[in-house]
């Protein structure tokens, strides 16, 4: 046997091995993080979500949550329903593909959006507010201008909606976007190296806060490892620059009140551009903007979250004063500064509106 052909055998045999150490990660995830509610089939799809009913003296409206890239529905719930429950009738689903719902034919940000109105038709809630983290905030500005019967109010927390300088995402995205050898990737390596790897991404998604104690296991974060998942998340990731560059200057449509919440030390999306945009596109948006904030509002200020909610749905709720309260609570963090830096723009690159 030539040396040629050893290195193939021995590289076959390590696709192999790892194909078998993903398949055994998945069926841990899966057994450690099982479903948590109910399905639906909503346009040819299994989606699942967790709906509380309103309750008799509901003082807000309807409330649905859009999670972002790489989460599940329990990324919002485990802080946020705590704080709504008896007060609203809620709404969390796993968007397609993600969690526990199937990906359907949802390979757009459009089409998760008319899901996930066709979810609220199946539920019977017939307009809400809606509360996107992140990636969920470009499938909001699609839903609320799809569907601005259903839309109450907009809340976005963190959000991505505008193009931003280069359009870069990262290497593993693009690379589980590329057809056939993404698929090889998703099969044998995203797996290992993305539990090996879980932590620090975690914690530089929280920086400068702290991360809540058992948040990735509570949160049922590795749920994205597996293969299905993490492609379809690639996927989402891959056309978003493309959709956010078409869909901007639509924004000025949009009816609903809207909150945008965001922190000045954001170490996943360009604040300067997304939340900075949204104040300026959307008619009548109102930005709250805190020092020392990274990516998570819903985590570390549940409480503006929730203040958030209620001023598009009509209260009288000064957030800038709830902002500075928070803003003191956050104040000293610096958690993993050093290994998370900061992601800055210029204002000249501010995206078009």
């Amino acid at each position: 046997m030539n040396f040629t052909c050893a290195v193939l055998l021995f590289l076959v045999a390590l696709l192999f091995a790892l194909a078998g150490i993903t398949r055994a990660g998945v069926w841990l995830i899966e057994r450690r993080s099982p479903p948590i509610g109910a399905f639906a089939k909503i346009r040819g799809a299994r989606i699942h979500y967790v709906h509380v009913r309103a309750p008799a003296r509901a003082d807000l409206p309807p409330v649905v949550f859009i999670h972002g890239a790489s989460a599940n529905l329990k990324d919002q719930m485990l802080p946020l329903r705590p704080l709504l429950e008896g007060r609203a009738e809620v709404l969390f689903l796993d968007r397609p593909g993600f969690g526990w719902s199937e990906r359907g034919d949802n390979e757009t940000l459009a089409a998760q959006a008319d899901t996930i109105a066709a979810l609220m038709d199946h539920i019977g809630i017939k307009k809400a507010v809606i509360v996107a983290h992140s990636f969920g905030g470009a499938i909001t500005t699609a839903f609320a201008r799809q569907h601005p019967d259903k839309t109450a109010g907009l809340v976005f927390v963190s959000a991505a909606t505008h193009p931003w300088p280069g359009g870069a995402t990262a290497w593993y995205y693009k690379l589980t976007a590329t057809p056939g050898i993404g698929w090889l990737f998703s099969e044998t390596l995203a797996c290992p190296a993305g539990m090996l790897r879980i932590g620090d991404a975690t914690a530089c998604v929280f920086s400068p806060n702290k991360v809540p104690e058992g948040y990735i296991d509570d949160a049922s974060i590795p749920l994205v490892l597996r293969p299905s998942a993490f492609r379809a998340n690639a996927r989402d990731v891959a056309q978003l620059y493309d959709y956010v560059r078409a869909a901007t200057p639509a924004y000025r449509e949009i009816q609903a009140p809207a909150v945008v919440i965001s922190g000045d030390r954001d170490k996943v999306v360009y604040a300067r551009v997304h939340s900075v945009g949204l104040e300026r596109d959307v008619p009548g948006a109102e930005l709250i903007w805190v020092p020392n904030l990274g990516h998570k509002p819903d985590w570390i200020a549940p409480d503006l979250v929730v203040g958030a909610i209620q001023k598009v749905a009509g209260k009288d709720v000064d957030l800038q004063a709830m902002a500075r309260i928070v803003e003191g609570r956050i104040a000293s963090d610096a958690y993993h500064d050093g290994k998370c830096p900061d992601i800055k723009v210029p204002d000249a690159e501010l995206a078009p509106g």
